[in-house]
């Protein structure tokens, strides 16, 4: 009786640790929240590569808990404005922080 004590207090400490360590903090995403960033960025990449007035290649996308940061450099103001509008059309994106420049 003792024995499976033992095993079950062992076995519900390695579902906490487990648990604990999936989960999320203001600075650090969860392992489902890191999925969902990541599936985010691949859209938002998608829809501007899809964008025929954007050069894609010069724009960096990343995701954190679904805010979409623009980065990079880009030939005008309205490539700006395009990039940002089609960023905040993709399902999944709470906001967009636009950090991209004219060149």
């Amino acid at each position: 009786m003792k024995k499976q004590s033992l095993i079950a207090a062992a076995l519900s400490a390695f579902l906490l640790v487990s648990v604990v360590g999936c989960s999320s903090t203001p600075r650090q995403e969860g392992t489902g929240e890191y999925v969902d960033s990541a599936v985010i960025t691949t859209k938002v990449k998608a829809a501007i590569f899809n964008e025929p007035s954007l050069k894609s290649s010069e724009i960096k996308v990343d995701t954190f808990k679904g805010v979409v940061q623009l980065s990079g450099f880009v030939n005008s103001q309205a490539d700006i404005n395009k990039a940002v509008e089609v960023a905040r059309s993709v399902n999944g994106v709470v906001s967009v922080k636009n950090d991209m420049r004219v060149k």
